[in-house]
């Protein structure tokens, strides 16, 4: 499991790139042929990992119900965020990762309900389920890398 954090602690850091290198305007803007904003993207890999792994679970998120709403599966972008949203999105995408490696360490996770995702893989375990988020975050990237070509 220490390589699987370790993947997502640098998809994180790839993630955070894009905040620390583009101005407000261009992390909220949606080009024409997307539905989706960069911080959009970078939101929904935070809310995903979080149901995928704790949700699932059965334990308790690290999120407001609010930013889940917002950025689960099946959302888009409604509205401009602003600058402190944004800081905030920034500071959850190592926080979540870090708590999630310390409670797998502490063995907290127990149960498991077992999930069909998109591609039709069966997750049923919290392993399969940090693992293939490994996956759902690369697949955001690539989304990102289109969008930034877009601005």
């Amino acid at each position: 499991m220490d390589y699987a954090f370790d993947i997502a602690i640098k998809n994180r850091k790839l993630l955070s790139a894009f905040i620390e290198n583009h101005t407000l305007k261009e992390l909220n803007k949606v080009p024409d042929g997307f539905n989706n904003s960069i911080i959009w993207n970078i939101a929904h890999t935070i809310v995903t990992q979080q149901i995928l792994v704790y949700r699932l679970s059965e334990l308790p998120m690290s999120l407001s119900n609010e930013m889940v709403t917002a950025f689960k599966k099946g959302t888009k972008t409604e509205k401009d965020l602003s600058q402190a949203e944004v800081d905030i999105i920034k500071s959850l995408l190592f926080s979540t990762i870090e708590k999630t490696k310390e409670d797998y360490n502490n063995d907290i996770f127990k149960t498991f309900t077992e999930y069909t995702v998109s591609t039709k893989s069966i997750l049923s375990n919290v392993e399969e389920a940090i693992a293939f988020n490994n996956f759902h975050e690369g697949i955001h990237f690539g989304y990102i890398l289109a969008l930034r070509k877009s601005l």
